[in-house]
């Protein structure tokens, strides 16, 4: 069984289809049609709703964290211990809530389909903001898509919602709350089983390498923003799930004077402060992933498991150098992340096995992170490059370069590093180096972009890469080449 807050409605299954999204949970089992489905794929944001979690602060305090997720993407087995709120709960005692009274006065809605979408987006930046932020606006706004090209005057109803905020209902009930989902907290492993189907939810490692090793068909489900498509644009069955959201030891970030190390369930929202503070580049990449509720609800161990050839953090993390942690029963082993990929998603984990944590080494000062999309927000990278290099009196000692969307897989571009290593650091240099990445990659053609621009835009990469190392007062990094 499984339970959670519904607003402040205790709810208690044990018997729903595992496979049923928070979306379809809303709509069809409790006829709140006020989410809507757009897209099924997490694009375009009119199904966000807001998920409340008990959160201990920097000095200590129980809070609760709101965050915003595209519930299309959202089983219903991750909202165990949670709360959830739809935008059916923000009206309260016959009034509008201020963000709804905001888009109201601000003109916010056209046709209204998305409305509801972006109200939750705007409730959940009035929740995590203490004074109106135009750049904090737009990242909130990200993932939520209006085709009737209303976005300015929602723009404005996100700066009257977050000025002189009043108090709400969930302000008032905040104890209460907190309460509540302390009562519910889980304290074992949990299930949701409709027979035929059933996930697992368990709260430690150790409880998770049981089950996977009980269960090895099963699919681990962490923030399931790739894995929730399989159900909803393929319409497949998943017949086993083991959610490992509630195991905290897996969502932990530890930094040590050489490393930090990262739990695989920590979503990408969570990895931005420590991957920001030690690597700037990876953390203007991190905002450039997908969107909020995207980052909100994806994992690190998750973008690195699925073994996407277009996942943005691999080459981010091969060319630092990164390690991942594997387990397996009672047995770890660590692995080098560029040995973790073998073919098109085809991995070097074996049966029952999974990442338990990412190890990201400290102190590459050269390292620099470029993608190249056709939208500058939630947009999937056509190529995604990491460049990291060490020089000794000008002269390159040792050069880490990876790709993404230039191969099967996430890869080294190792004749390009040869070309570099032990040479002066200078455009000649460069342009030999440009040339060796034709040896390394011979990239496809898609709907993304031909493998003749893939080619030239990596060449390209690694010569803004040298001029801005030249220049390093040019701020041009991570840019989108539309």
């Amino acid at each position: 069984m499984i339970q959670f807050l519904l607003n402040q409605e205790l709810r208690s299954e044990h018997a729903l289809d595992p496979n049923l999204t928070v979306l379809n949970y809303l709509r069809e089992h409790l006829g709140k049609s006020g989410t809507k489905e757009g897209c099924a794929s997490g694009d375009c944001g009119a199904c966000t709703v807001v998920v409340g979690e008990l959160h201990t602060d920097a000095q200590g305090a129980e809070q609760i964290r709101y965050r915003s997720l595209n519930s299309c993407l959202t089983f219903v087995s991750s909202l165990h211990g949670k709360q959830l709120i739809s935008v059916e709960d923000l009206k309260h005692q016959g009034q509008l809530h201020s963000v709804q009274q905001a888009m109201v006065e601000c003109h916010g809605s056209q046709c209204g389909f998305c409305t509801p979408g972006f109200v939750m987006s705007l409730f959940a930046l009035q929740k995590n903001s203490d004074a109106p932020d135009s750049q904090k606006a737009h990242e909130a706004l990200a993932g939520n898509l209006c085709r009737c090209t209303g976005y300015r005057p929602i723009l404005a109803a996100a700066e009257q919602a977050c000025c002189n905020k009043p108090a709400d209902q969930f302000d008032s009930r905040q104890a209460e709350t907190i309460a509540r989902l302390k009562a519910i907290a889980p304290t074992q492993t949990a299930e949701l089983n409709s027979g035929d189907k059933r996930c697992l939810v368990p709260l430690t490692v150790a409880d998770l390498a049981d089950l996977y090793d009980a269960y090895p068909q099963a699919r681990l489900l962490a923030g399931g923003t790739d894995l929730a498509l399989e159900v909803t644009q393929f319409h497949r069955t998943l017949p086993v799930m083991i959610y490992v959201g509630n195991i905290e030891e897996m969502k932990r970030i530890e930094s040590f004077d050489d490393r930090l190390e990262i739990g695989a369930a920590t979503a990408l929202s969570d990895c931005y402060s420590a991957l920001h503070h030690e690597y700037p580049d990876f953390g203007e990449l991190l905002h450039r992933f997908a969107s909020l509720q995207i980052r909100n609800q994806g994992t690190l161990g998750g973008n690195i498991g699925n073994a996407s050839p277009i996942g943005d953090s691999p080459p981010l993390l091969i060319a630092l150098g990164a390690q991942i942690v594997l387990c397996k029963g009672e047995t770890r082993r660590t692995l080098a992340l560029e040995d973790y990929f073998i073919d098109y998603r085809v991995t070097a984990r074996q049966d029952s096995e999974f990442i338990e944590k990412i190890i990201v080494p400290k102190g590459h000062t050269l390292f620099r992170a470029y993608k190249v999309s056709k939208r500058l927000d939630d947009d999937i990278s056509a190529v995604c490059a990491a460049f990291n290099l060490k020089l000794d009196n000008g002269v390159i000692s040792q050069a880490r370069i990876a790709f993404g969307g230039m191969a099967a897989t996430p890869k080294r571009a190792k004749s390009c590093e040869a070309m570099l290593v032990g040479a002066t650091w200078n455009a000649a240099t460069v342009e030999k180096a440009c040339a060796a990445l034709a040896e390394d990659f011979t990239p496809l053609s898609d709907f993304r972009a031909s493998k003749e621009y893939r080619l030239l835009s990596a060449q390209n990469l690694l010569r803004k890469y040298f001029i801005e190392l030249q220049t390093p007062h040019i701020e041009t990094r991570v840019t989108a080449y539309v």
